[in-house]
């Protein structure tokens, strides 16, 4: 009778133990919360993805409906922040861009025709080599060799000289644009009691031309003087043709000096 009571015992026993195993058996715990969490994200994206494409017409209906049950002032207008004060953007007028328009034409127009009238004297005076006119992005430049004007290391004009910047002179009498006047060097230093450096000499130099296109004609008002040395070389200063070419004066109508004056002749009509 006790080998039946301990045969089944033991049986209770393993079967107890075979269902504590097979409850064992599965996925683990956490799968259940990790599946929640891709359901919410599923969710959440569907979401997403529904309001990315609410057809404008429901959004209205939906802000209207809104609107009739919480009060006209509770629902914001799509796009602003409740509080936040949304002021009209400022649209260009058609006028205002002619005008810009028709402004920027007359710059290019007379600037070409400085360009042209410059042409046209070397032209007929033969200097091509010695007097170049060209149009930048800062204006008009006319530039002159200083073996057209001047003698090496000094600043009198020689009689050539001369005569080509009284007819140069006469062209730009007629213009009322600020004019520059720019002096320039090659890299070589100058030794004279006179002239401490290329500074001195450029600077010179530039004001000898201004004061005889004041004698011929340009307003003084019009004009000033600079002297920029070696520091702005158009080519090498390793070679003597690269030297002379850096040696020059430069006349300069500034595309921003005759925007000014059309500007203000805008203005007054």
């Amino acid at each position: 009778m006790a080998e039946n009571d301990e045969a089944s015992d033991s049986g209770k026993k393993k079967v107890v133990k075979e269902e504590i195993i097979n409850v064992t058996e599965g996925a683990p715990a956490w799968m259940a919360t990790f599946a929640d969490l891709v359901t919410l994200l599923m969710c959440f994206f569907v979401l997403l993805f529904a309001m990315s494409t609410t057809q404008q017409e429901t959004y209205k209906e939906l802000v209207k409906s809104l609107r009739s049950a919480l009060g006209s002032q509770a629902v914001p207008e799509s796009g602003t922040r409740e509080g936040l004060v949304m002021h009209p953007v400022p649209s260009e007028k058609k006028e205002d861009r002619q005008a810009i328009d028709e402004l920027g034409g007359m710059i290019e127009k007379e600037m070409d025709e400085i360009v042209s009238e410059i042409r046209e004297l070397v032209l007929f005076n033969k200097l091509g080599g010695e007097v170049s006119v060209t149009k930048t992005d800062v204006g008009v430049v006319i530039t002159m060799s200083d073996l057209l004007l001047f003698s090496a290391g000094g600043t009198e004009l020689s009689p050539k000289g001369l005569e080509i910047l009284e007819k140069v002179a006469a062209v730009l009498s007629r213009l009322a644009y600020h004019v520059k006047i720019r002096g320039h060097t090659d890299s070589e230093p100058i030794t004279s009691p006179i002239y401490p450096s290329n500074w001195e000499l450029s600077s010179a130099r530039a004001s000898t031309v201004a004061r005889l296109l004041v004698k011929y004609g340009v307003p003084p008002f019009y004009i000033s003087a600079e002297g920029y040395a070696q520091y702005h070389p158009v080519a090498t200063n390793d070679t003597a043709l690269g030297r002379a070419r850096n040696r020059r004066v430069e006349i300069v109508y500034e595309r921003d000096s005759i925007a000014r004056q059309f500007e203000d002749l805008y203005k007054r009509n």
